[in-house]
């Protein structure tokens, strides 16, 4: 039956191939692709697929200026059939392999609460018993003392609040975010006093500098707002899609007061616990910010990348998220298989006219942990 194979690739136009390769949306099937043929890879490569592919899942990448690989020590850079060794070609090959295991990572893992710290809340009522910092503890009652973060009191209902948090590294993908408001069991009635409703941001500082201001902060993605129900529960809400947080800061707005403080006739918003599900893709991955206005470079260690996902493994189990594992897991199987068992195993490309061979070894080493 070989005989009747082609390469499509080769008899289709540049457009219809692009829009054909651009329909596959799991890092997976560009892996395979690359696998078929030195052609393939070439134009994979050229393309820019998997930049594309990333680009796709999370738009944020835009603002990345380029790419920089740390402390790789794999294959050297080689030309490829009907290239030369340049410069430019060299940058494809790097954001190939980047983009790549960037894909990978990014849906290769189980979720965690990725907060590391709190930065600032908008108001606090009495501080520091019921600060910002009481927001990372799941029990609302330790030891018989209530613990909550309070906003301070408004007349006006619309008066909004908002809790800022660092992540646990300044290059993060989160899928949701969970809040609970807080009950006053201590007062008449036993108030809930949540919000209408919430929205969050994600973005980084502008500098190096004193963050405990909203001024400081410059924001990559708004989500929309979600209603909120006045209830003492974890309420969990998810992003339409995974978001990939550069530089480490997440916002809670809390938009419109529901509740009533019969004391002082004030309207308060109170949270007893926050929970942010994602993971951190560092060490394998770092950011820098090159300028204020949110220009990137997206640094690539090479020597991290198995701490990565040995650190997702290592997370309790309660935490795991099995939707998030996804795609990958097959391909050291993918490999050994295309490698006959043992190193350095030739796979004839049958469908270049060039009569080259094409090296598993060319394709493996930006896959593999």
């Amino acid at each position: 039956m070989m005989e009747y194979c082609f390469d499509f690739i080769s008899y289709l136009d540049l457009d219809t191939s692009l829009k054909i390769l651009m329909c596959l949306d799991d890092p997976t099937d560009l892996v395979r692709v690359s696998c078929v043929s030195r052609a393939w890879r070439h134009f994979v490569i050229e393309n820019g697929l998997c930049k594309q592919l990333c680009l796709r899942m999370f738009p944020q990448l835009s603002r990345f200026e380029r790419v920089v690989e740390l402390n790789r020590h794999g294959p050297k850079d080689h030309a490829e059939v009907g290239s030369s060794n340049s410069m430019e070609w060299l940058a494809l090959e790097r954001e190939h392999r980047v983009y790549a295991y960037l894909a990978r990572a990014s849906t290769e893992y189980v979720g965690m609460n990725c907060i590391a710290r709190t930065i600032v809340a908008s108001s606090t009522d009495n501080f520091p018993q019921e600060s910002i910092d009481n927001t990372l503890e799941p029990r609302d009652n330790i030891s018989g003392r209530y613990s909550y973060w309070s906003s301070s009191g408004q007349s006006n209902p619309e008066v909004p609040e908002t809790l800022t948090y660092e992540l646990l590294s300044q290059i993060c993908v989160i899928t949701e975010i969970n809040v609970q408001p807080f009950q006053a069991n201590f007062q008449i009635g036993s108030p809930i006093y949540s919000a209408k409703s919430v929205r969050f941001k994600m973005g980084h500082c502008k500098a190096s500098l004193d963050a405990s201001t909203d001024d400081n902060f410059v924001w990559t993605y708004t989500s929309p707002v979600f209603p909120m129900s006045q209830e003492n529960r974890l309420q969990k809400f998810r992003l339409p899609e995974p978001v990939l947080c550069i530089g480490g800061i997440l916002q809670i707005e809390l938009l419109g007061r529901v509740q009533r403080q019969e004391m002082d006739g004030l309207l308060y918003m109170c949270v007893s616990y926050v929970q942010v599900v994602g993971c951190s893709l560092s060490p394998a991955f770092n950011v820098e910010i090159l300028d204020p206005s949110g220009r990137f470079l997206l640094k690539s260690d090479h020597l991290a990348r198995g701490q990565t996902l040995m650190a997702f493994e290592n997370e309790p189990a309660g935490m795991y998220n099995n939707f998030m594992v996804r795609g990958l897991r097959d391909f050291p199987q993918l490999v050994t298989i295309l490698r006959g068992h043992m190193g350095g195993v030739v796979v004839e490309d049958e469908w270049d006219g060039d009569g080259e061979d094409y090296e598993v070894d060319d394709i493996e080493e930006e896959y593999v942990l």
